[in-house]
């Protein structure tokens, strides 16, 4: 039932940590011109068999939309990774397509995309740049060409005047630290490569928000059978929306939403319950509708017709009560239930664990999975350059970190021009 951003790296796409080795040359730039665009190519980092570069493309010539950067390597080396940029690499020619937010190169404008690389004997500048076929010439006159191999053992560390990819634009209210532009870049380009349907997919956390005008309802499946008292209702109700404000408060600065984003606050209210025996809800009001029973994925189902994973266009005429009675999301508490999945349809973790939690102010686990949903990627096998502990690398950290922060503004960034921001 549920979607779970969860994916692993794709060779090609996903970025690596900048290799570089104490004791060689690092920088290796050349600059070429033609009446249609300029190129800079520079390696920012080499070790024995591996090595970074970024390449800065400037367009001379008209607007290009979209745009295709080539070039050829003459002495073997092969792209295994890169970033701002979908690469392929075809014999000697390595093809760079752009990023969908980035399809548009207008004139005398530049844009930077990165790449690591492998290479033998020697790593000489590659030749023949072209812009949407339009020959930009050789990136010709390097005087450095650093092949001597070095020492495999020493240690591995970023050059301290490696190149950040530009993804700074504070014109357009994207300036994220300077420290975590190059890892949010690689993030972007990694969920471009990896996602199914990434722009398409018209459910996430935001599409909810923005549906509902800045509010979200929630209904609990209660998979337990141990009892709930009004009162833990009511902190359950309290801890998930103290949960869904932590992320939301990422998208606050200086008392207005981040980036043209709406809504300073976004109100959650738990519209309903989910359980097997209606005697496991200690209490006898009707603060919320109560679906007893109905059983979907072997746990209590809140009513399809009221649910948005079932009804995206936003049609609840089947739910009894209304509109007012649907819920965007489920939370998902299963008896036994270690871990956590989260997506479009809501949040699972340990009924016990969230129980045990409640009072919290920070319960991890709900957080990272309430990351899944509004889009953000897991990073079980990779991590990007220059970053260690954060939410959304699960067990690295407990709360939202600066860097889940930024990954976070950066999906409202590429997604708010479908809601017309």
């Amino acid at each position: 039932m549920w979607i779970r951003w969860s994916r692993k790296t794709v060779l090609g796409v996903a970025a690596t940590t900048v290799v570089a080795t104490a004791g060689i040359a690092t920088s290796m730039v050349a600059h070429a011109e033609t009446a249609e665009c300029k190129v800079g190519y520079t390696v920012t980092g080499q070790s024995s068999d591996t090595f970074t570069a970024d390449v800065v493309v400037t367009n001379l010539g008209d607007t290009v939309s979209p745009w295709t950067l080539q070039w050829s390597f003459t002495a073997g080396q092969r792209v295994t990774s890169g970033w701002n940029g979908v690469f392929s690499q075809n014999e000697d020619t390595v093809s760079v397509t752009n990023a969908r937010r980035m399809a548009r190169l207008r004139t005398s404008r530049s844009v930077t995309v990165g790449f690591t690389a492998t290479w033998s004997g020697s790593n000489p500048v590659p030749t023949a740049f072209a812009l949407n076929g339009a020959s930009c010439g050789d990136a010709s006159g390097s005087t450095d060409d650093p092949t001597t191999a070095p020492d495999a053992s020493a240690s591995v560390q970023p050059p301290a005047d490696a190149e950040t990819p530009p993804v700074s634009d504070a014109a357009s209210g994207w300036d994220p630290p300077s420290s975590l532009a190059t890892a949010l870049a690689e993030v972007w380009s990694h969920q471009e490569s990896t996602y199914t349907d990434l722009y398409g997919f018209q459910n996430y956390g935001w599409d909810q928000v923005m549906a509902n005008k800045g509010h979200i309802n929630y209904c609990v499946r209660w998979d337990s059978a141990a009892p709930v008292s009004t009162t833990l209702r009511d902190q359950i109700h309290t801890a998930i929306q103290r949960q869904f404000k932590h992320w939301m408060d990422q998208m606050v600065e200086d008392g207005a939403g981040w980036n043209a984003f709406p809504y300073t606050e976004v109100p959650v209210a738990v519209v309903g319950w989910a359980v097997r025996d209606r005697s496991t809800l200690q209490w006898s009001d009707d603060s919320v509708d109560i679906y007893v029973n109905d059983i979907r994925e072997d746990a209590p189902q809140c009513a399809e017709p009221c649910g948005r994973f079932f009804h995206q266009d936003g049609n609840y005429g089947n739910c009894p009560g209304g509109e007012s009675h649907h819920y965007d999301m489920s939370l998902w508490l299963t008896s036994g239930f270690s871990g956590g999945h989260g997506g479009d349809w809501g949040q699972r973790v340990g009924s016990e664990y969230f129980v045990d939690s409640v009072n919290e102010d920070d319960i991890h686990i709900v957080l990272h999975e309430l990351g899944h949903t509004f889009g953000l990627d897991d990073f079980y096998d990779w991590t990007p350059t220059g970053t260690s502990g954060f939410l959304m690398k699960a067990g690295t950290a407990t709360q939202i970190t600066d860097f889940d922060r930024w990954m976070l503004r950066d999906w409202w960034r590429h997604l708010a021009s479908r809601y017309g921001y």
